[in-house]
C-alpha cells in the first residue's frame, strides 16, 4: 500500500494490487473515500465515500487538486507507467 502523502490526519495512497483507472484512496478520521482520474477533464473526481463529511471532503479535494502532478508521478513511477 504506497502512501503518496498525509494532510490533517488523512493518508493519500493507493493499493498496489489495483491498476487502472488512475486513482487515489483517502483514509482517515473513520471514514474513506475514492478519488478517480478523469482523463478527459484532467481532473480527479469523487466516486467512493464512506463516513467523510462535506467539509472534509472538501479540504481533500482541494488537497488532491492541489498535489495532482505529485499522485500521477507516484502513481505512474511505482507501475513503471511512462509520463
Amino acid at each position: 500500500m504506497p502512501e503518496v502523502f498525509r494532510f490533517f490526519g488523512y493518508i493519500f495512497f493507493f493499493y498496489s494490487r489495483e491498476l487502472e483507472p488512475l486513482h487515489i484512496h483517502v483514509e482517515g478520521n473513520g471514514g474513506q473515500a475514492k478519488f478517480e482520474f478523469n482523463e478527459e477533464v484532467a481532473h480527479f473526481e469523487l466516486r467512493e465515500n464512506m463516513n467523510i463529511k462535506a467539509g472534509d471532503l472538501r479540504k481533500i479535494a482541494r488537497i488532491i487538486d492541489d498535489n495532482e502532478d505529485i499522485i500521477i508521478r507516484a502513481w505512474n513511477r511505482y507501475f513503471n507507467v511512462n509520463d
